[in-house]
């Protein structure tokens, strides 16, 4: 039964670690990244600690090489003058000396040969951290890139004018308040030419009347005959037969006269 329950408790927390893992992982790559710079500089300082004890060893070669040189030259010397008991003691320690430079060769061999692997695997993963680092921006750089392009392309069908779209929707009421503007311009153009031919007709309608009365006044006056003037007794009987006309045939009779004027 705990077995169970633990199990079930262990599943619900590497889901939960897996959801923290996938909501950003650019953040996870670079989290991975300072993680093993860090490493790498602790083995950088490892190899500086270990450079030194290379060099530390390199120094006792260069001594051990002086002294077995030294007492080279004092075996040599006694030879010469034939103290070879002396002679013989500093050959003793020059057999030593050459071991210990044997042997302190030997392991500055080991030590230089394991300084410079480690050197070349710290250069290495230099490297590789490098290649790691442009890859993690580059990765940012295409996340961003593709979550910009498909909020562009959210957007690119939000804005469709499609009928069925809120913009589709938007733009057919902007069209109706358009073409109610454009009407209530042409009704207002339309209606600023009511009346007009009726103004035109009561016009020559004045006209036609102002001549006659001048022809008529001429005649009166003399200056002119009634045939020069264009007058007729048939218009002076049609002015009498209107006046003793009833109203609504003189309405008639001055309809008919505008329509022969309209015409």
């Amino acid at each position: 039964m705990i077995g169970k329950f633990w199990k079930a408790f262990a599943a619900q927390i590497n889901k939960l670690a897996n959801f923290f893992w996938q909501a950003d992982p650019i953040a996870q790559m670079q989290l991975e990244y300072d993680n093993a710079v860090d490493q790498l500089k602790e083995g950088r300082v490892g190899l500086e600690q270990y450079r030194a004890l290379v060099e530390r060893v390199t120094r006792q070669v260069k001594m051990d090489e002086r002294r077995v040189t030294d007492l080279t030259a004092q075996v040599k010397s006694y030879l010469k003058i034939s103290d070879r008991e002396t002679a013989g003691k500093f050959a003793i320690e020059l057999k030593r000396a050459q071991a210990e430079l044997q042997e302190n060769e030997a392991q500055l061999g080991l030590h230089e040969a394991s300084y410079q692997n480690h050197l070349t695997k710290i250069q290495h993963a230099t490297r590789k951290l490098n290649d790691v680092q442009m890859k993690i921006r580059k990765y940012d750089a295409d996340l961003k890139m593709s979550a910009a392009e498909a909020e562009m392309a959210k957007l690119a069908h939000s804005f469709d004018f499609n009928i069925t779209t809120d913009f589709g929707e938007l733009e057919s009421i902007i069209q109706d308040k358009i073409d109610v503007n454009r009407a209530k311009v042409r009704v207002a153009a339309d209606l600023s030419h009511e009346g007009i031919a009726e103004i035109e007709a009561e016009k020559r309608k004045e006209e036609f009347e102002a001549e006659d009365l001048l022809r008529q006044f001429e005649v009166d006056m003399g200056m002119k005959t009634p045939e020069t003037a264009g007058v007729q007794e048939q218009a002076k009987s049609l002015g009498q037969a209107q006046q003793d006309a009833t109203p609504q045939q003189r309405e008639d009779a001055l309809k008919d006269i505008e329509k022969e004027i309209g015409s």
